[in-house]
């Protein structure tokens, strides 16, 4: 190859290069009142993100530094999420490739406040199907489950109908088959995939409207990957303890993980199997805060992280 052609080829892989943008991304969630919240900017349909620069130290260095400059909330636990960099994800519009490095944060109700720049939204008003605490929602049964079939048997060929109406079951429970708060990444693709979301482009008709708030390019998927994330680490890392206070009760502790699962726990078992596992242990105090007597207060025991039985710690999700 000749050196001529050898500086072209590097020019154009330098040009492909300077096509492609890193975005930092946050989902950062906390619980009010037994409502699970996510952090937002501009009008609440985007989450805090920023470019990824040279002068940040890290990815990890960079992101904290977007998400304080734009809300002024520091962050505390974080962990790596997914990346997200299908082409064309922010729209066809746009001639540069954007790839967006998402991440999970928690944080504490008390540290969980608004201002002019910022504020949280619950996640349900952005996937109002996935709340299961008070029964089947009326929107899956009224709105989307109709939908979901009539989409289903609209493909042309009866192998793709049958295809379709197998994943919609698997993914809504339809069919008498168990809801699993844990496909909330597949269902949001499902309904973008059969055009009933206002992101799938076919504008916000009376289904895409029923089906919960849009955000801006892509980040209700994103949404949607932490809040997959988070209901599945519930059940084997304590991390539900980096939203609750230094000091609870059980109650509150059990509102908080079925406020983050979308759907109700068993008492019993879930108060003998938290202190089974040794998660917790008493303050000496109680809560007057309760409507009744006083409740005791607990704290997270933190020597269970040193464990090595923390690897089968789990909190009971049974099926209902």
């Amino acid at each position: 190859m000749d050196p001529q052609t050898r500086r072209t080829k590097k020019g154009k892989a330098a040009v492909k290069a300077d096509e492609a943008k890193v975005d930092l991304t946050a989902v950062v969630v906390a619980v009010n009142d037994s409502e699970p919240c996510v952090l937002t900017v501009g009008h609440a349909d985007t989450l805090p993100s920023g470019p990824f620069a040279l002068e940040h130290r890290s990815l990890q260095s960079g992101l904290r530094g977007w998400v304080e400059q734009q809300t002024g909330h520091a962050l505390g636990y974080i962990e790596q999420l997914y990346t997200f960099a299908d082409r064309d994800r922010i729209g066809t519009e746009r001639h540069q490739r954007v790839i967006s490095i998402s991440y999970l944060a928690l944080t504490r109700k008390e540290q969980a406040t608004n201002s002019a720049a910022c504020g949280w939204q619950s996640w349900y008003e952005y996937f109002p199907w996935e709340d299961h605490r008070f029964g089947t929602p009326p929107v899956l049964l009224d709105r989307l489950r109709p939908r979901l079939i009539e989409w289903a048997g609209g493909a042309s060929e009866p192998t793709t109908q049958r295809e379709r109406r197998q994943r919609a079951a698997i993914a809504f429970g339809f069919d008498d088959r168990h809801w699993n708060e844990e496909l909330t990444l597949q269902r949001y693709e499902l309904l973008y995939e059969a055009g009933l979301i206002e992101e799938a482009g076919g504008g916000r008709d009376a289904i895409a409207a029923a089906a919960g708030k849009p955000m801006v390019a892509d980040h209700r998927r994103i949404l949607a990957t932490g809040i997959a994330r988070l209901r599945s680490k519930i059940k084997y890392r304590p991390v539900v303890f980096e939203l609750m206070r230094p000091s609870f009760t059980l109650l509150q502790l059990q509102r908080t993980v079925e406020a983050l699962a979308g759907r109700l726990i068993n008492k019993p078992n879930f108060r003998r199997l938290v202190e089974q596992q040794e998660l917790v242990e008493e303050t000496g105090e109680t809560s007057l805060d309760t409507g009744g007597r006083p409740a005791k207060l607990y704290r997270f025991r933190h020597a269970v992280l040193d464990d090595r039985a923390i690897a089968g710690t789990k909190l009971p999700l049974a099926r209902a």
